[in-house]
């Protein structure tokens, strides 16, 4: 950690950066053990979602017992207009709708909603717009109703293709429903991501590399690969699972993964994600760029800049409270004025995930202050061998891709703005 130069802390930002949108969907059919996100599971939800035959859906007032669907995107569409003046005129490039399990609302329900933010904001022709869905939620017909909807891209949470690990991860679905998800996934999207984990319980190098083959046979065109993390406040956190891979199996596991992947043509762009080129998730991509978004939905967190200064915003986190709050005309739990102090960690806690780097340019264009204020911190990282920079490009080096945190550190500051 060290001092940033307060003399270069002038300025303000000469153009607005990309916009996108996230959508919080908050509940599940089952909380994760492993999981932080702002998920609830839906009241008397104790078994997997029921789907209905084929070419049927569940009525659009309703998609089980402790929700309604059609006031939850009633409340996300006078959310959205609550955010309006902060972007007006500015155009959506992409959307994400993550969750919890977004897959759970119907096809009408997402096609009411998207109806509505085409009505009340400018969206590019060819907006990418991602769902998160998990295995449990999958049915041709319903998902052939999400691509009419508009949605182009989907996300699935595989974890694991092995029935014991994904017990072990208390997940609603087997292998063969995970298999099946990606089938029915990709005969209606061509643009599709699966989630994996690896040093997993009681998991070998061999089952790691295997799910990832697997992934692979499908044809996909972008993989996320997570290692499992014990956060806090989760079920995992209170009580830690037997028989994880140590350090240096954990890392021989991030290594294979990492060296399959290039051989089989993916770009590994991000620290956790891959893909085949020109498949990287845009809407991913805007967040480590340091881009904006507005976020909606119980939970959201968003970023928007004005040419004086940024602003985070975080949505009330219970569904109900959510609510009622949009009914009250605040939605906003909290939001702050990121200080110009900070803007340097900010920026570099997203962009330095990017393996590629960017274009030192960027940090001028979107943070308003000049490169010179953290000439120190970069001086630093160099002498520790945690970056690679050039005129006008610098990236994280592979240590420092390894050691992001140790990174991340030399640009936080300490004290008042």
């Amino acid at each position: 950690m060290s001092v940033i130069d307060l003399s270069a802390l002038k300025g303000g930002l000469s153009q607005l950066p990309p916009l996108s949108l996230y959508i919080h969907f908050p509940w599940c059919v089952k909380k994760c053990p492993y999981c932080d996100f702002n998920s609830h599971e839906f009241k008397g939800a104790t078994q997997p979602v029921v789907l209905q035959p084929a070419g049927l859906t569940p009525p659009p007032s309703r998609v089980g017992a402790g929700f309604d669907e059609m006031a939850y995107v009633d409340a996300l569409l006078r959310d959205f207009e609550f955010s309006l003046p902060a972007v007006w005129g500015r155009p959506v490039s992409t959307i994400f709708m993550g969750g919890g399990t977004p897959s759970l609302f119907s096809p009408e329900a997402m096609d009411v909603l998207l109806a509505g933010i085409r009505a009340r904001v400018r969206l590019h022709p060819d907006a990418e717009i991602t769902m998160e869905a998990n295995p449990g939620t999958f049915e041709s017909e319903r998902f052939r109703g999400y691509r009419e909807a508009g949605i182009n891209r989907l996300s699935i949470g595989i974890q694991s293709f092995d029935p014991r690990h994904l017990a072990a991860l208390g997940r609603i679905h087997d292998g063969d429903e995970a298999r099946r998800a990606v089938e029915i996934a990709l005969r209606h999207f061509d643009n599709v991501n699966l989630d994996l984990m690896y040093a997993l319980p009681q998991q070998t190098l061999a089952e790691a590399l295997s799910d990832i083959d697997i992934a692979l046979s499908y044809g996909i065109s972008h993989l996320s690969a997570y290692h499992l993390t014990i956060e806090p406040n989760t079920l995992f956190a209170q009580q830690v699972p037997a028989n994880l891979p140590d350090d240096d199996a954990s890392a021989d596991m991030q290594e294979a993964i990492e060296a399959r992947l290039e051989d089989a043509g993916f770009v590994h762009y991000e620290t956790s994600a891959f893909a085949r080129p020109g498949r990287f998730s845009r809407h991913n991509v805007n967040y480590w760029q340091f881009g904006d978004y507005v976020g909606i939905g119980a939970g959201a967190h968003g970023k928007i800049s004005a040419h004086d200064g940024i602003v985070r915003e975080m949505r009330y986190k219970q569904p109900a409270a959510y609510l009622q709050a949009v009914a009250d005309g605040e939605p906003r739990q909290r939001w702050h004025k990121v200080g110009r102090k900070d803007l340097p960690f900010e920026f570099m806690m997203n962009t330095l995930r990017l393996t590629g780097g960017f274009d030192m340019r960027l940090f001028t264009e979107r943070t308003g202050l000049p490169v010179s204020c953290i000439q120190n911190q970069l001086q630093q990282a160099r002498a520790q061998g945690l970056i690679e920079d050039d005129v006008a490009q610098l990236r994280p080096s592979l240590k420092g891709q390894r050691f992001l945190n140790d990174l991340l550190t030399l640009f936080l500051h300490e004290g008042e703005d």
